[in-house]
């Protein structure tokens, strides 16, 4: 299965987040994500290495995968940022509960037991390669 541009994976559950380390290493994570227009997202620990990396620089690509990574099409291209707007945050998480529903709620629901609904960041990834 190819797929090489964003909409080509709305029917995948799972995409291989590629972030790059200083040294140029890619370190592929397997991750939920939603789409809206031309850009994905992705919630993630703010401290999570992704995030750390891709504060450091944008590169970035995904490929659609399983839940364990086994890529199941071709790597796009892309750049990542770490979201710090509340309006493009409200925006992913109804793009996220729209396509996981019951499964994000408890997500959710299990993140504010633990206490750390809040300590979470949106990534916003778009296609093009980053500079």
């Amino acid at each position: 299965m190819k797929h090489t541009k964003f909409s080509d994976l709305d029917r995948e559950a799972y995409i291989s987040l590629a972030t790059y380390r200083r040294d140029g290493r890619a370190v592929e994570t397997p991750v939920w994500f939603a789409r809206r227009g031309e850009r994905l997202y992705v919630f993630t620990e703010n401290d999570a290495g992704k995030v750390k990396r891709l504060r450091n620089g944008s590169r970035a690509r995904v490929a659609a995968c399983n839940v364990v990574g086994r890529l199941r099409g071709d790597w796009i291209e892309a750049r990542g940022r770490v979201v710090d707007d509340a309006v493009t945050e409200r925006d992913a998480y109804a793009a996220l509960h729209a396509k996981y529903g019951w499964q994000m709620k408890m997500v959710d629901f299990w993140s504010r037991l633990a206490g750390r609904i809040d300590s979470r960041a949106i990534v916003e990834i778009e296609p093009g390669s980053a500079a």
